[in-house]
């Protein structure tokens, strides 16, 4: 399938650049509604945004393409991804669309798009929208009459919906009280959102990067750099930092001795956790190629079942529901609860990890010492063009030399971001500096060849 303007995980790119434009965005609000819409009446969207200077832009044409389709577009305003997911499915909106760059710089931004049941669009349904998009399929110009445009409507009753949401989640109201948090909200969707339900609920919150301006979303802060909050756990002598990315839907946390803890070592012991509580579906896992060697093992003496999939949630989700496990997620800290929800969700994955830590009565960094990191080292390489690296003589030799000394102790994995113009090499090794040094022999060698 020919792919130009869905990535891994949407569309995305730099604000007023194809295909993050005012007039992309107007067709593929159009689209929405021609592809989604299959109820009577009119097809009612939701729509969410982060806290990029750019989602005004890209929400205003979003909505003339909607109401031009006959759709009516309601907004929610800034809220996480996870929390318009969530109420696409339960205020019955046709779909929900959701107007960030995840993780990335505020210069970028992206569309994000879930069907009525709050799961993000299968591959066939983006072909159908991209091919209208671009012209492959009928055309979009072809409107309805005058009388059959939609409006505009406000909704601000949404947040609150999806808090009610996350603290039904607990079994025990009471969990969180009396425990010490900090919060990194990355200047993004969550800035409102997590100190509010962190406080309701008892916990004793400090909060970091919550004050967004439209240009510092996860600008040194947020699930990418955690520096700052591991510094605060130590100073405020708190029990846990969280850190979420800039839309929510990942969660990176710093344990009560300013280590980071990773989505492996996170998913790691929870894993064990629902186990031994007889609630770990199928006794199965699921992540993806980017895990560490040392999830995979602390699973396997854990007596339990691992499957690997490609990089991405939406490629965790699917064996997730076609294996009908209730836990899988990336080490990036992107972690599905299917028991409880459609979407990865960085504050749903935090007060489960909560939920192990006052269960055990054990601090996180005894918790997350049961797995061993394998040194990983991962480097980004700006390319220009994306070829097909098997087909590049010298890189695939490099890279079969190497995983050949490596052996069963380590791996090597070379692939294009889905989302950006990067070449991610990573490379994982019993010995840190092998391994340095042979992740930047392969990144040296993609820049020579492909770098732009």
């Amino acid at each position: 399938m020919n792919k130009g303007l869905f990535g891994t995980d949407g569309i995305r790119g730099v604000a007023n650049q194809h295909p993050i434009t005012p007039e992309v965005a107007l067709d593929v609000g159009r689209a929405v509604v021609l592809v989604l819409g299959k109820n009577a009446g009119p097809v009612r969207v939701v729509i969410g945004w982060d806290t990029r200077i750019s989602c005004d832009m890209i929400a205003s044409a979003l909505c003339s393409g909607i109401c031009a389709s006959g759709g009516e577009a309601f907004l929610a305003g800034v809220m996480p991804t996870p929390g318009i997911a969530y109420v696409t499915l339960s205020e019955g909106f046709d779909a929900g669309v959701m107007i960030s760059a995840s993780h990335n710089p505020y210069q970028d931004n992206g569309i994000k798009i879930f069907n009525a049941k709050g799961f993000k669009l299968s591959d066939e349904l983006e072909q159908q929208i991209e091919d209208l998009v671009l012209g492959a399929g009928s055309d979009l110009k072809n409107q309805k009459g005058y009388e059959t445009i939609g409006r505009v409507r406000r909704i601000d009753a949404l947040e609150g919906k999806y808090e009610a949401f996350l603290r039904q989640t607990l079994a025990d109201g009471n969990l969180l009280r009396g425990l010490r948090v900090v919060l990194d909200c990355a200047n993004g969707a969550t800035y409102r959102v997590a100190p509010h339900i962190f406080s309701d609920l008892g916990a004793d919150v400090h909060t970091l990067f919550a004050s967004p301006n439209g240009k510092n979303i996860n600008d040194q802060c947020g699930s990418q750099h955690t520096q700052t909050l591991a510094k605060t756990v130590l100073e405020k002598k708190a029990d846990i930092g969280l850190a979420f990315d800039g839309d929510g839907d990942r969660l990176i946390a710093v344990d009560e001795r300013g280590k980071t803890v990773t989505g492996d070592q996170m998913l790691a012991v929870i894993a064990g956790h629902l186990k031994s509580e007889n609630r770990l579906a199928n006794n199965l896992v699921v992540s993806t190629v980017m895990s560490n060697l040392g999830l995979h093992q602390t699973l396997l003496k854990m007596g339990i079942d691992h499957i690997i999939t490609d990089v991405g949630d939406r490629n965790v989700l699917e064996q997730m529901l076609r294996k009908k496990a209730v836990l899988g997620g990336e080490d990036s800290g992107h972690m599905i609860f299917l028991e409880h929800h459609t979407s990865g969700d960085g504050i749903l994955t935090a007060l489960q990890l909560i939920q192990v830590i006052r269960a055990t009565s054990k601090p996180l960094s005894q918790l997350a010492g049961i797995m061993p990191i394998y040194p990983q080292v991962l480097i980004n390489v700006r390319v220009g063009q994306k070829k097909d690296i098997c087909k590049i003589p010298e890189i695939s030799h490099k890279i079969s030399d190497i995983q050949n000394r490596l052996g069963k102790e380590g791996r090597v994995l070379v692939r294009y971001s889905g989302t950006q113009p990067l070449c991610r090499v990573m490379v994982e090794g019993p010995d840190a500096g092998e391994t340095r040094r042979f992740c930047q022999e392969i990144a040296d060698l993609v820049q020579n060849k492909l770098g732009g």
